[in-house]
């Protein structure tokens, strides 16, 4: 009996095609936006992780407050110096405090001009080892730079491509703000976007070509006990804060352990997610609007089917049930159809982020259970919306549904 319900339903849906079709819309769209952008949510989630991944469970990131957009460090007013590093070394626990300089160089190549990021290497032998191993770098051509390298520089893999014009190997020559340097290596493709459009150039080199005196813009710290990370972070900000004369509340700098940076990312990753989450549900209950009116408009045109029904001795659940499967039927199908418009729009915007982006790996996060729960929800939206014009189906008095 169930099953023959259901075909009628689904052929009444059908006789009604293309208002069927229009009645799901807002179902497709509410149900495509929670299954896209989630699942673009939960793969940018994994990616944005992915790029903390270059800063070991050791290590620790000072940098001053910005006062605007651009590279770390780039926008302070209060500059980290010589003497931020020193004052940081001599914390218990520290073993070595590294200066990191990070800036937008121009650079010219085949008669191409770019702007690209460049990263300053330390003259430390034991600071550039510690440095290449938190990046994770593997050589793609040629060698790594070492502590006496000048006018040599290495460059991340996106530098490979033909933005130039012509390929870039390990022994050409490129220019870097006026002054030429020499590739000695080029490294492979990472998960970092950072490390792969990055020029890498000795710290001296850097300072004299960018005109750098005493100042960096990040301070990463090499701590001995990785269990003391913690404790170490808390000291630095106290000695720095003491140093400035600063009260708590009042610092103009930030001591980064990887584990909030990943924390902070996915604060803000789940607010958006809560944000279009209330978005499409504002889609969804239009849609279920729409299939109320619908099944409203149909109770309305099949008065005189309904009543003829009743009295072949068609009962009021009978009737009830058939109006809610019809119900259910447009919530399922625009459920299913909104969850495939989604995945299809999201692995569609992954693969345009990724040639956009560079190596940031966007990725679409398949979640079953996400899409198990919108289809489901789906459902529901649909058999609430049928459930009045469904009870007002079955409450019609046969005698004055046939006079209709």
């Amino acid at each position: 009996m169930i099953i023959d319900y259901f075909f009628l339903a689904l052929r009444n849906l059908r006789k009604r095609g293309l208002r069927s079709w229009l009645t799901m819309l807002g179902i497709f769209l509410g149900i495509a936006a929670v299954v896209s952008l989630i699942s673009l949510g939960n793969g940018l989630q994994t990616a944005i992780t992915g790029q903390f991944a270059t800063l070991d469970a050791d290590k620790l990131v000072i940098e001053n407050t910005g006062t605007g957009f651009g590279p770390p460090g780039s926008t302070v007013i209060n500059k980290l110096t010589d003497h931020d590093i020193k004052l940081i070394e001599s914390v218990p626990g520290v073993e070595f405090a590294i200066s990191r300089i990070i800036r937008v160089v121009k650079i010219e190549f085949n008669k191409v001009a770019q702007f690209r990021y460049i990263v300053n290497m330390p003259p430390d032998s034991d600071q550039l080892d510690v440095i290449n191993e938190a990046l994770h770098v593997d050589l793609l051509e040629g060698r790594l730079l070492t502590p006496t390298d000048r006018g040599k520089v290495v460059l991340g893999n996106d530098f490979t491509d033909d933005s130039f014009g012509k390929k870039i190997h390990a022994g050409s020559t490129i220019n870097i703000q006026g002054e030429n340097f020499e590739v000695v290596g080029i490294l492979k493709k990472g998960s970092s976007f950072q490390i792969n459009s990055v020029v890498f150039m000795p710290e001296d080199d850097l300072k004299k070509i960018l005109n750098i005196g005493d100042e960096t813009d990040l301070i990463v710290v090499q701590v001995r006990e990785q269990d003391k990370l913690t404790t170490v972070a808390s000291e630095i900000e106290k000695r720095i804060r003491r140093d400035r004369g600063l009260k708590e509340g009042e610092d103009d700098f930030s001591v980064q352990t990887p584990v909030q940076s990943v924390e902070a990312i996915n604060t803000v990753l789940n607010i958006i997610n809560i944000i279009v989450s209330g978005i499409a549900a504002i889609s969804l209950l239009v849609g279920g609007i729409g299939i109320a009116n619908t099944m409203y408009t149909s109770v309305l045109e099949r008065t005189r089917e309904i009543g003829i029904m009743k009295a072949i001795g068609a009962k009021r659940f009978d009737i009830l049930l058939i109006f809610l499967i019809e119900s259910a039927l447009l919530g399922l199908v625009g459920g299913v159809v909104g969850a495939t418009i989604g995945l299809s729009l999201a692995f569609l915007i992954a693969g345009a982020a990724g040639s956009f982006l560079g190596g940031i790996g966007l990725q679409v996060a398949i979640s079953y259970p996400l899409l198990f729960a919108a289809i489901l929800f789906s459902l529901l939206i649909g058999i609430f919306s049928g459930m009045l014009p469904a009870l007002q189906a079955s409450r019609l008095n046969p005698v004055e549904a046939l006079r209709r």
